[in-house]
């Protein structure tokens, strides 16, 4: 997306009313001419523009789509969107490399989505799959906070849809309840000792899913009974994670807030061995605390099983 477009929707967005072809031509620098060729443009992806003496006016928008998702998000990303991508994470590496930033990948679909370990992620019809890359000024040691801070933002835009999501250590987003596995979120970084220099925040969401066409143990905004409003689900989450990167001191305390995994029995399956106990707390930059018989154990990384219902 150009900038010149993400300049006119964003005009147009935080419009209280029509703007003037020569008002936007000055705004964004371009031509009368230009302005209208943008606004075909948008007609064309299924906006309904008026356009009347006084200017133009956004009437409805498409239901989702790069230009849909870009049109009233209140943060600074520019969006590339896909039909379909084999995994938004590896277009969002793909630009890191070529030296993006503030960027966020959504597609369609995904043809070969996966978690961690390279584990396969179902990408059924209907999700919301997008990946966020940026270049935080932070040392590579506090990369996993950013996970914690995505899980906290999709558990609050699952809540905004009206579904009552918690989180699962590290980054699950489960039903409440139920436990039917909502989100799961994969974070990819690169960098040097005391640099991060790219982060890639990958989640995928089961949104307007089906329950035919959701895996074993999953649920969806649809099926939980919520509004399942793919582009408003995204611009929440990408909104969310965007003032957490703002005020990184308030991630754990709203993790915590939502989490499902503390006060509750465990076994983490660690590089180190298996790790059994009560999970009680979880510290920066994201390490869950086990109370073992033989006392507190500190793991960072791991597949944690829910043993007993809260």
């Amino acid at each position: 997306m150009s900038d010149t477009r993400r300049s006119l929707l964003r005009t147009l967005a935080d419009a209280d009313g029509p703007v003037s072809g020569p008002t936007l031509a000055d705004e964004l620098g371009v031509s009368r001419a230009a302005v209208w060729k943008h606004v075909e443009a948008l007609r064309d992806e299924g906006f309904v523009v008026e356009s009347d003496a006084d200017g133009y006016t956004v009437r409805s928008v498409p239901d989702y789509g790069g230009d849909a998702i870009a049109f009233g998000l209140d943060a600074p990303y520019a969006v590339e969107y896909h039909d379909s991508l084999p995994s938004t994470n590896d277009r969002a590496r793909e630009l890191a490399v070529a030296g993006e930033a503030e960027v966020l990948v959504v597609a369609g679909e995904q043809t070969g989505g996966r978690g961690r370990l390279d584990r396969p992620w179902s990408s059924p019809p209907g999700g919301v799959y997008a990946s966020l890359l940026c270049r935080p000024d932070r040392p590579p040691a506090h990369a996993p906070v950013f996970t914690l801070a995505a899980a906290v933002a999709v558990t609050r835009a699952c809540r905004e849809a009206g579904v009552e999501a918690v989180i699962k250590w590290p980054n699950d987003v489960l039903v409440a309840g139920s436990e039917g596995k909502l989100a799961g979120i994969l974070t990819e970084m690169e960098g040097e000792a005391d640099r991060i220099s790219w982060l890639i925040v990958g989640v995928g969401a089961n949104v307007d899913v089906s329950a035919a066409d959701l895996p074993e143990k999953g649920a969806s905004i649809r099926t939980a009974g919520g509004d399942a409003d793919r582009r408003r689900f995204c611009q929440r989450v990408v909104e969310a994670f965007h003032d957490l990167r703002a005020d990184p001191d308030s991630i754990l305390p709203a993790w915590r807030d939502y989490a499902v995994t503390l006060g509750r029995e465990v076994r983490v399956d660690t590089p180190g061995g298996v790790v059994e106990g009560e999970a009680v707390d979880v510290t920066f930059p994201g390490a869950l605390v086990v109370r073992t018989a033989d006392g507190e154990r500190t793991v960072h990384a791991g597949d944690c099983e829910h043993l007993r219902p809260a």
